[in-house]
């Protein structure tokens, strides 16, 4: 009995520590692929791009911010019309798109 309540501590903390390793997986990939554009910290850039941090697109749903990660946002589907640059395609994997999205709700 003792050995199945071990093995299933063990299985649940690597479980809660997997889901820190997203997070932290999230924020490099942030770092590396959107903070040029949108901040360190998700606070905008003036003239690049939009704050993120705090939006009530962020506290929002999931799907669209991950999309907007995945399909980028050009053309008519841009929504900042006031930025010159458009939201690129980010070219991440389903894993990093996630893992991206998960840190900016975070914010």
């Amino acid at each position: 009995m003792k050995k199945i309540l071990m093995i299933t501590l063990l299985f649940a903390t690597s479980i809660g520590l997997g889901g820190l390793a997203v997070a932290s997986d999230g924020a490099a990939i942030y770092k590396a692929k959107c903070a040029a554009c949108h901040g360190q910290n998700g606070q905008g850039t003036p003239g690049m791009a939009p704050q993120l941090a705090g939006t009530d697109y962020i506290k929002g749903e999931a799907g669209p911010i991950r999309d907007t990660i995945v399909n980028g946002r050009t053309g008519g589907d841009k929504k900042y019309k006031e930025f010159p640059l458009a939201m690129p395609k980010l070219g991440v994997s389903d894993a990093d798109a996630d893992a991206i999205t998960e840190y900016l709700k975070s914010l």
